[in-house]
């Protein structure tokens, strides 16, 4: 018993024994105890307190990292190739017919006002949907969130830059337009969105202006209903209103590796400029002071001689350890170690492909996953809210559905982002021909694997047929993996058919 502990137990036994037993219980564990050699660092904040004393801070670090540092450069690049892509997240329309297959009529009608409404799907009109998705991603990625206000309707003074005449148009911003420091608990609002008793978000407080403009309304809001916003936030713990940086966990690992990086490049210039020294000799075998002498300057040239040494005088060269040998092998463990904390691939951020094809394999194989979680979170609370809301004004906007299209199903589509990439397209076509063969997946699934649209490819395939035909052309052979040429499907190993055989 510790000296509070005897002044409760005569007072309230039973809570002094619950003290004792719940004491019992934390030094049962190690880390639970603080010690010289751990500290025992606890956080037992909210998820919302720590966002309110870190979030703003993390942000800004982390926007500062992604404009002065190329390690963070080159690993928002890497993501944004991995989850969004050059062409965008591939979304491909489903609905059905009253028999379960998909109205091809009404997809393809569907699909060309998609591609036409890609074009210029915000409200400024300078962006296209894949560059949009792209900033988006990483906003929500290095400032943990990112808003999209759905702009529906006539407007004062916006007209919808879109081509096909849709009245809907994205307006995306910053998470600075949700102001942290905007809370009130009478009225719901906590760091600037308003909630029932639930936690469900009925409003948010958006700023006219951001907040670090230098022109503009400054600090005053509006609401803006949560049918209206789309908020793709980052979270790490429950109960969590606004979203945290991918890099918090590696922000001061990243700034000592900017910062050792950059000491170690002065030291090899100041290194690179030393050549070599000129020892004196004793004081007593020169007439004047050493100072007083007239400098000598020395034309360094390749291949010379020097013989200028004078009496007592020796000559030295500086040596130098830089650039440090172990400079890389240190380095690409703490790139190891940032590439950990934030669902990448280490041979991506470091672009290190040393290795075996097993080697490389397995490494994209385990990060893709991560790849794919962010994929599918970009696609809840983004992608798909923003192509069902398009939908539903294109229907408003003269889509006509033909008959027989089953209305429940309008809504159904396919959402694709980047496939993960082939190492050896040898091995991986002859793994796909086992799995397509053995009917372990369709011929949909291994065009999607190619990152290619399944309707699209067969719409070309059947044009090529047609052309051919027209035009007397022979089609290109199927080959096997090795090259040759496969038998037909009807012919034994000693190319003799098998009706031909039994024949005989």
């Amino acid at each position: 018993m510790n000296f509070l502990d005897k002044v409760i137990a005569p007072i309230a036994p039973g809570w002094a024994a619950s003290r004792l037993k719940s004491r019992a219980v934390i030094q049962a564990y190690e880390a639970a105890s603080p010690s010289r050699l751990h500290k025992a660092k606890r956080e037992g904040r909210s998820a919302d307190n720590a966002m309110n004393f870190a979030g703003q801070s993390l942000r800004e670090q982390a926007r500062w990292l992604d404009e002065n540092h190329d390690l963070v450069i080159g690993l928002l690049d890497k993501l944004e190739d991995r989850v969004i892509g050059a062409d965008g997240i591939m979304i491909e329309p489903q609905p059905l017919s009253a028999d379960g297959t998909v109205n091809t009529k009404l997809a393809n009608d569907i699909r060309r006002r998609w591609a036409a409404w890609s074009i210029k799907p915000e409200v400024t009109g300078i962006f296209a949907r894949p560059e949009l998705e792209r900033l988006v991603l990483r906003t929500a990625l290095r400032d943990g969130e990112c808003f999209g206000q759905l702009v529906i309707g006539k407007v004062p003074s916006l007209v919808h830059p879109n081509p096909n005449g849709t009245a809907f148009s994205i307006e995306t911003l910053e998470p600075d337009f949700i102001p942290y420091q905007l809370n009130d608990v009478s009225k719901g609002i906590k760091q600037g969105i308003r909630h029932n008793a639930w936690g469900q978000p009925l409003e948010f407080m958006k700023l006219y202006d951001h907040p670090g403009s230098t022109t503009g309304i400054r600090f005053k809001t509006k609401p803006v209903p949560k049918e209206r916003m789309l908020h793709l936030a980052f979270r790490r713990r429950l109960h969590q209103v606004r979203g945290v940086s991918i890099l918090h966990g590696v922000i001061t690992r990243l700034s000592d590796i900017k910062d050792y990086e950059e000491a170690e490049r002065v030291a090899a210039r100041i290194a690179a400029a030393l050549g070599f020294y000129i020892k004196k000799g004793e004081a007593s075998a020169y007439d004047e002071p050493s100072e007083r002498q007239t400098p000598r300057y020395i034309d360094i040239a390749p291949g010379m001689i020097f013989d200028d040494l004078r009496m007592g005088e020796d000559l030295g060269m500086v040596e130098s350890n830089r650039p440090n040998v172990h400079l890389t092998d240190f380095r690409n463990g703490q790139i190891r170690m940032v590439a950990a904390g934030t669902r990448s691939g280490y041979s991506s951020v470091a672009r290190d492909y040393n290795g075996t094809w097993s080697a490389q394999r397995q490494e994209l194989v385990e990060s893709w996953d991560g790849v794919t979680v962010l994929q599918q979170w970009f696609i809840a609370h983004w992608a798909r809210p923003v192509y069902r809301q398009w939908l539903q004004m294109e229907l408003l906007n003269g889509l006509e559905i033909p008959e027989g299209v089953d209305k429940d199903t309008l809504f159904d589509a396919v959402y694709l982002g980047p496939v993960m990439p082939w190492i050896d397209p040898v091995k991986e076509v002859k793994a796909w021909q086992e799995r397509v063969g053995s009917y372990g997946a369709s011929h949909s699934q291994w065009i999607r694997a190619s990152g290619q649209n399944p309707h699209e490819v067969f719409r070309q395939i059947l044009a090529d047929s047609e052309f051919f035909k027209t035009h007397g052309l022979e089609p290109v052979k199927r080959t096997g993996g090795n090259g040759e040429e496969e038998q037909d499907d009807n012919d034994d190993a000693d190319g003799v058919s098998k009706s031909d055989a039994d024949d005989e």
